[in-house]
């Protein structure tokens, strides 16, 4: 769909376009990674990461038990900073592939629901990091430790940690979501408003699912945050449906007036 006779691109034009917007796209990821790589190795970003878990370990630091160890985990460190680093442009060329083919009005809903994915994953990763992250290890490492030694790698750690926070950020895209199912018609806020007592019962399974450690803790503020987000939702929709039916309304009423 484009939205002028002008801006019709033969197909070979768009996989050209679209080739060029992956490089860019790539190459912002490469330089993001480069420079996420510096700051690690050349700051204590390793040191400020492990920070949570420091209290737990009786005055020692996470340990390493491979020799590849310590450079893995600053690799998995540099490419997840580096995606953080890299997405304003990689949203940017999403939004400028595909804004030449979307109507005015479209362009409107497209870049704030990317904007809005970008900082709900964001809210995501910080929830977790700073809230669950903590009161797991609250949990975890104390829990029946009187007999036993704490001897934590450095990769378990680092895998444990980004795993949640990754979770985390995907699970908050849940207002994207249901945005998109609305805008095509798969879902609407009425069926959303009546599923409203079911879905607490599938967040809070969700998040005994997802969070580690206590039920009364983690579980409890990734169901609290879930929640708000379905209501969130919810509220997106009827925008967005109210949106659309009165879109629908116009091509009707325009159709007819042609007949």
């Amino acid at each position: 769909m484009t939205s002028s006779a002008s801006t019709e691109m033969p197909f070979l034009d768009h996989l050209e376009e679209l080739r060029w917007r992956l490089i860019r796209a790539i190459g912002a990821l490469a330089v993001g990674f480069g420079v996420a790589f510096f700051l690690v190795v050349h700051y204590d970003v390793i040191g400020l990461l492990q920070s949570p878990i420091l209290p737990y370990l009786h005055g020692h630091k996470l340990i390493v038990t491979h020799p590849t160890d310590t450079f893995s985990i600053t690799l998995t460190i540099s490419f997840i900073l580096g995606i953080a680093l890299a997405l304003p442009v990689i949203l940017y060329q999403i939004w400028a592939f595909l804004s030449p083919a979307l109507y005015k009005h479209e362009k409107r809903v497209v870049l704030p629901v990317l904007l809005g994915a970008a900082l709900l994953f964001a809210a995501g990763v910080a929830l977790a990091w700073f809230v669950v992250l903590p009161l797991s290890l609250s949990f975890l490492m104390t829990f029946q430790t009187s007999s036993l030694d704490t001897l934590i790698s450095a990769s378990e750690y680092f895998g444990f940690a980004t795993t949640m926070a990754l979770i985390f950020g995907a699970v908050f895209e849940l207002p994207i979501a249901i945005v998109l199912l609305t805008a095509l018609g798969v879902v609407q806020p009425a069926m959303l408003a009546q599923f409203r007592r079911y879905a607490i019962v599938i967040i809070w399974g969700a998040a005994a699912i997802i969070t580690p450690g206590d039920f009364l803790g983690t579980t409890a503020v990734l169901s609290v945050a879930l929640y708000l987000l379905y209501e969130l939702s919810i509220v997106l929709s009827w925008l967005v449906y109210r949106r659309r039916m009165r879109k629908e309304a116009e091509v009707t009423s325009g159709e007819e007036a042609i007949a």
